[in-house]
């Protein structure tokens, strides 16, 4: 860390990455309202086409990394994304003295313990506020605020582009391709969605939660993942008659044996839940403790604005400790990840009608010991593409997933069988 500081001058911060969100750091950087913090450096491709004129005279603009690690800047702040070259980048910055603060989940969920480790050689610090749920103070509130509690469960809603699509969905019986490019369009969503829709994003995410909020470490790859891309409109229609709504709800919780019970993906959730009142691109997480009961933290998910404020909020952070060495959050033995929750469970059905279809899967159902709870299903369908629902008891997910292999091969499927739990 730069020497400059010792005397209480301003920290300087240079950017690497003048997008969405690195553009919406500097505007707060140069609003005139965080004394402690001077922006210097901003290193982006492209530069020519990026400068803007209310960035000050004297910042430096540059297309190299390098120069940014061999400038005087105190902080480097990532924001370009991706695993390569950003792990590298943040590492270098690290060996070269500058604390680091990043919204870079994926870095974080598999790489930040050891770049954690690292900083805490340097004495300095990795701020990674961002990484997780844009701009609501979820690691900032599990760290500290909730820090005298022992938490053993995380129910939350972690991708804003998903939960804008399953809302649009249910808002206007819309289908998931249209809802899909109507994010597009309002830029909540990539041109190539599958990490949100089928829920890479909100693994890391919650990956980098469980090892703060439960203090056990999981791999990312490890969490189960189902995307949301076979929900359809009809089946917002079911689960409004059961009294639900659906979300793609990313839930972690303890085991008495040190595993994690660990999954991503669509659930049916109670219209009474927290996690059903959030709409458009929120987000929410709702941790247990075993003290304090439920605490829920809201807002904004993602977005140039709530993201450059938990950005700029964790650059304040280094600047109040001075530079100094902060506590470790990541370390430690990886858990193992168990998917055996018990819940009941939604069954939608697309089928070509004809005598005995409810039969032969309540047969299926029998022979795995699985006890059907209801069956639904809206008169007048068409009978060559016919949609019904079928629900179970509370059981083992493990155990419907075997008995969905065995219903999957019987002849009068339309389209395969969906199937979500039912969050209890």
């Amino acid at each position: 860390m730069s020497s400059t500081n010792a005397g209480g001058s301003a920290f300087s911060v240079a950017l690497v990455g003048f997008g969405t969100v690195g553009s919406s750091v500097a505007r707060i950087l140069c609003n005139g309202a965080h004394d402690r913090l001077r922006l210097t450096h901003i290193c982006n491709r492209g530069i020519a086409r990026k400068k803007v004129d209310w960035i000050p005279a004297d910042v430096t603009w540059t297309d190299d990394i390098n120069a940014v690690l061999r400038s005087d800047a105190d902080i480097v702040v990532e924001l370009i994304g991706g695993l390569d070259p950003a792990t590298n980048w943040i590492r270098r910055a690290l060996e070269a003295g500058k604390s680091v603060v990043t919204a870079n989940k994926q870095v974080i969920a598999q790489g930040g313990a050891e770049l954690e480790a690292l900083a805490g050689r340097q004495g300095l610090q990795l701020g990674f506020e961002a990484a997780v749920a844009g701009g609501i103070p979820i690691i900032h509130g599990l760290r500290q605020g909730l820090a005298g509690d022992r938490l053993f469960r995380i129910l939350a809603i972690l991708n804003g582009t998903c939960n804008y699509i399953l809302t649009r969905m249910e808002a206007d019986g819309v289908a998931f391709d249209f809802a899909l490019r109507e994010a597009q369009e309002l830029g909540y969503a990539e041109a190539d969605p599958s990490a949100d829709v089928d829920g890479m994003d909100a693994q890391a995410k919650l990956a980098i939660l469980s090892a703060i909020g439960l203090r056990r470490p999981i791999a990312p790859d490890s969490i189960p993942l189902r995307t949301i891309t076979t929900v359809d409109a009809i089946d917002f229609v079911y689960a409004r008659r059961l009294g639900c709504t659906i979300r793609q709800v990313s839930r972690a919780q303890s085991a008495a044996d040190g595993r994690v019970r660990a999954a991503v993906q669509p659930m049916l959730v109670s219209r009474s839940s927290a996690l059903a009142r959030v709409n458009g691109s929120g987000n929410i997480v709702v941790v247990e403790g075993e003290l304090g009961g439920e605490t829920a933290f809201s807002g904004y998910g993602a977005g140039g604005g709530p993201t450059a404020v938990a950005v700029v909020s964790d650059l304040e952070s280094v600047a109040a400790a001075g530079g100094g060495e902060a506590g470790k959050l990541l370390g430690g033995p990886p858990a193992r990840v168990a998917q055996d929750f018990d819940s009941a469970h939604y069954l939608r059905f697309v089928v070509n009608d004809r005598p005995g279809i409810v039969a032969a899967l309540c047969d299926v159902f029998a022979r795995h010991e699985l006890n059907v709870d209801s069956v639904l299903q809206d008169p007048g369908g068409r009978k060559e593409q016919l949609a019904f629902v079928m629900t179970l008891d509370p059981c083992d997910a493990g155990l419907v997933n075997a008995a969905l292999r065995d219903a999957a091969a019987l002849d009068f499927h339309a389209r395969p069988p969906l199937w979500m739990p039912v969050l209890p």
